[in-house]
């Protein structure tokens, strides 16, 4: 007993020093306010963050892991801001959803959180100003890109300013037993990732497609007969039971989501930047438009066409390199294909989140 008392007097001291140490920081936080006001620049400065992220990630020496140590400095970051000012994020809602989960391990508890009902009333609630940052998915490892997120680039101005990249599980959620599971409910996509799950463990049992895995959710809370595919955060949101965990047919199953803003970010050593082109109707247009990112070195990680909806057969190309617009090479390469270019816009640069 006397070794515990002592370690846990040793722990009070390092608790006392630390809440003292982080008021000091949040002291120069404040101070750094007023800066960033007059010289009119935006609350949510991505690079800084991921720089800072990065930064205490590779200090950690001891017990804790780097992946602990930046989901403590995500909160005392998100903290932090919310002393200056709460950021409203509008996310693809409702709430319990994956984009609702991505945004809050990326914000934090420190803003505020709008659902959104569609993707397109993400972009016009940043778009108007109705919310500083919005959350969307544009990606999936196993399913492929999101076209509406895709398509609405097309028809608003707003930049990517950030990326997250969140690691998806889906448990199998309901309110009575695995035996007792008639119907099985999510949307979609979500029901496309666990299909040989389902044909193997739940052997002739309905699969009904809907609209949002917490629609699924609630539904599942309403009649135990239902069982959901969804998120963890949605059982702990609608009181459901964990049927059955990590039920997706791959465990690499990753989403990708971009952060929307009405400001670009600067570089960080460490970005990814986005492009939205149109090439023209002639011979060689894609291949020349492809040479100049090899012959200046720029590593393009995605391609992909959509339909430009002005004309048939015209279509709009989304490329995704490594680098920032300011880097030289890129800033080479995109002044070469402006020749094979009807329209060359830069979405965004920013952070490249690990993964």
């Amino acid at each position: 007993m006397p070794d515990i008392k002592a370690i846990r007097a040793k722990i009070n001291e390092i608790d006392r020093r630390l809440v003292a140490t982080l008021n000091e920081r949040a002291a120069l936080a404040l101070e750094l306010v007023k800066l960033k006001d007059s010289a009119g620049l935006p609350i949510y400065a991505p690079d800084r963050e991921a720089s800072v992220l990065r930064g205490v990630a590779g200090l950690t020496k001891g017990p804790l892991p780097p992946t602990a140590i930046t989901a403590i400095y995500r909160e005392i970051i998100s903290s932090t801001r919310a002393l200056q000012r709460v950021i409203v994020v509008t996310y693809l809602g409702p709430a319990g959803t994956y984009t609702h989960q991505a945004a809050r391990e990326h914000f934090g508890s420190g803003a505020e959180y709008n659902p959104a009902e569609t993707i397109a009333d993400v972009f016009n609630d940043v778009a108007k100003a109705k919310a500083d940052v919005g959350v969307v998915p544009i990606e999936n490892s196993t399913g492929g890109v999101v076209n509406e997120t895709l398509d609405m680039f097309m028809s608003c101005d707003l930049k990517i300013c950030d990326e997250i990249v969140l690691e998806i599980h889906h448990y199998l959620l309901g309110t009575g037993k695995l035996a007792d599971v008639k119907r099985v409910c999510s949307k979609p996509e979500a029901v496309a990732q666990c299909r040989v799950w389902l044909t193997e463990h739940l052997p002739g049992v309905e699969v009904v497609p809907v609209a949002s895995t917490t629609a699924a959710a609630k539904m599942a809370a309403a009649d135990p007969s239902i069982a959901a595919i969804a998120s963890r955060e949605a059982a702990e949101l609608y009181a459901l039971g964990v049927l059955a965990e990590n039920v997706e047919d791959r465990h690499e199953n990753v989403t990708r989501f971009v952060v929307l803003s009405q400001h670009c970010g600067t570089r960080t050593g460490r970005d990814r930047t986005s492009v939205m082109l149109a090439i023209r109707n002639e011979v060689g247009a894609l291949y020349n438009i492809l040479l100049p990112f090899k012959k200046h070195e720029v590593n393009l990680t995605k391609i992909e066409s959509r339909p430009s909806k002005t004309k048939v057969w015209d279509y709009m190309f989304f490329v995704d390199m490594e680098g920032h617009v300011e880097d030289d090479a890129i800033a080479a390469a995109l002044k070469e294909i402006e020749s094979s270019c009807r329209y060359v816009q830069v979405l965004g640069s920013y952070p490249r989140a690990d993964h």
